[in-house]
């Protein structure tokens, strides 16, 4: 079992810069993929960015390409995300994902465990 506990969301201004962290309990954290997902207000949940068990391989949606950065300290056995340039548009809950494969996926049905999430809001 592994559980999930976002930080790091708050209020920024376009151009702005955000770290987002996920801290993971159980030792099994570091043989798993995952993924941030966010889900923005009347909006289905999607995919921003995954990364594999050991962090040599990451994945990003169109819009996080160039401006977001997923990455992870197994050692500490924490998942981040670097946003920077920051647009309104980036508004949304920010969720972490974690799932019982070592390789990343897009799709949320793949994930086995779940953050409550952070909230990001970017005001222009």
């Amino acid at each position: 079992q592994v559980q999930l506990v976002e930080s790091g969301g708050g209020l920024v201004q376009a151009g702005g810069s955000l770290r987002l962290s996920c801290a993971a309990s159980g030792r099994t954290f570091s043989s798993y993929a995952a993924a941030w997902f966010r889900q923005a207000p009347g909006k289905e949940r999607e995919f921003v960015a995954a990364i594999n068990w050991i962090g040599s391989w990451t994945m990003y949606t169109d819009s996080a390409k160039g401006r977001f950065t997923i990455s992870r300290d197994n050692a500490k056995n924490v998942l981040y995300l670097q946003m920077n340039s920051l647009k309104p548009e980036d508004t949304a809950v920010y969720y972490c994902a974690a799932r019982q494969q070592t390789s990343a996926r897009a799709e949320a049905s793949r994930y086995d465990y779940w953050g409550q999430g952070t909230q990001v809001t970017v005001s222009s």
